[in-house]
């Protein structure tokens, strides 16, 4: 027997303008089940972790934080993955903020970056980057956790009046 894979289930579709691929995201967003906090400190946690150097688990650590934190775990895997274009910026950033505030001199040739490159350069790369990807991953988490929590309080709000009336 053969599956047909759904499309609709997708949050992207390639072959869709972005303008309809946001859309959908948006919509998405909006059925969230939750109450605006719960929603927000989702996405702030899954935006935070989108910071560190943890690639491979991001979604895990993501997740793991949310059920800690009380978050929504579907906002924190939202959240993972919204800001995942940004992950290289945010890996040199993490890198060089790291190395400064830990006083490291290590230099690594960033045409050339991998993730087995930085395992082969040793614990001091990768503590280096988990301590720059958590700083650096603080304000772009709550900032997104603010947003959230306005766009979902006013979303809320709105649909108690239509339920009101």
């Amino acid at each position: 027997m053969v599956m047909k894979e759904n499309n609709s289930s997708k949050m992207w579709q390639w072959g869709m303008s972005p303008k309809e691929n946001i859309r959908r995201v948006i919509t998405r967003l909006k059925q969230l089940q939750g109450n605006p906090n719960n929603i927000a400190m989702g996405m702030g946690l899954g935006i935070f972790v989108c910071a560190t150097p943890t690639f491979p688990f991001q979604t895990f650590l993501a997740i793991a934080l949310a059920f800690i934190f009380r978050g929504s775990k579907a906002a924190a895997i939202i959240g993972s993955w919204l800001a995942a274009p940004v992950i290289p910026f945010f890996y040199i950033g993490s890198y060089k903020l790291g190395t400064f505030l830990l006083g490291y001199s290590i230099s690594i040739p960033l045409d050339s970056l991998s993730i087995s490159k930085l395992i082969d350069m040793g614990w001091s790369v990768v503590f280096a980057m988990i301590t720059g990807g958590a700083i650096i991953g603080l304000l772009p988490g709550i900032a997104g956790y603010l947003i959230t929590y306005i766009i979902f309080k006013k979303i809320r709000s709105r649909m108690s009046k239509s339920k009101q009336t």
